[in-house]
């Protein structure tokens, strides 16, 4: 029989686990090119230098934790979506993890099948961070909630602040009073002080000069 020559996508295994990490590996194996690390730290230097279509993080790592090493690769500006594995299974514990950047959350114990029905999910809709708007020499990707600071790195948005900011990008040249920016944001209870506190909230995440008051009329985009 000719030999298989397809190429399997890369994923880097990051978990410390003695028996479960080997095992994953093997599992994944047959789909996946799987490169094990059993450290954060070298996870980290891995994924950041490395080329890999997805990665499986575990969340309690040694020298580096699961989120830290997350947060490390989406500041390096790494973009390959990221699966987190972990035994921690709360709310605030998912959120953590998404807020970090990661793209989904499994939670241990875990069939294999869903595992691999998760990593599919996620190459499936994983096209990098989206399209990408510039916005002074920041890179904004409003599909995925992310503005990429040329000092700090990655910066998630809230939902409204991301729509916030969507609606003046898109429109640059164009000053959107606040009850424009009320209609088209928030909601029909809301009040125009609240445009004002969520440009607080965009400002105070990424730079003062992103937002522009023009006095008497409203807002518009900056160049920070």
């Amino acid at each position: 029989m000719p030999a298989d020559t397809t190429v399997r996508a890369r994923l880097l295994l990051i978990e410390d686990d003695p028996q479960l990490g080997p095992m994953v590996a093997q599992v994944l194996g047959e789909v996946y090119d799987v490169t094990l690390i059993v450290d954060g730290a070298e996870g980290l230097a891995a994924g950041v230098s490395g080329e890999y279509e997805v990665m499986v993080i575990d969340r309690r790592l040694p020298s580096l934790d699961g989120l830290s090493v997350v947060d490390g690769l989406r500041r390096k500006l790494v973009t390959t979506p990221i699966l987190l594995l972990t035994a921690l299974g709360t709310v605030r514990d998912r959120v953590d993890g998404l807020d970090t950047g990661a793209n989904d959350y499994l939670v241990k114990p875990f069939e294999f099948d869903e595992l691999f029905a998760r990593l599919r999910a996620i190459r499936r809709v994983f096209t990098g961070e989206g399209r990408a708007l510039l916005v002074g020499g920041w890179a904004y990707y409003p599909d995925s909630r992310t503005i990429y600071s040329p000092y700090d790195g990655r910066i998630l948005l809230t939902v409204k602040e991301n729509e916030l900011l969507r609606l003046l990008t898109e429109a640059p040249q164009r000053t959107f009073s606040r009850q424009q920016i009320l209609a088209a944001v928030f909601s029909a209870d809301d009040t125009a002080g609240t445009v004002d506190t969520y440009v607080h909230y965009l400002r105070r995440k990424t730079d003062t000069d992103i937002v522009l008051t023009v006095r008497g009329q409203g807002y518009r985009l900056g160049q920070p």
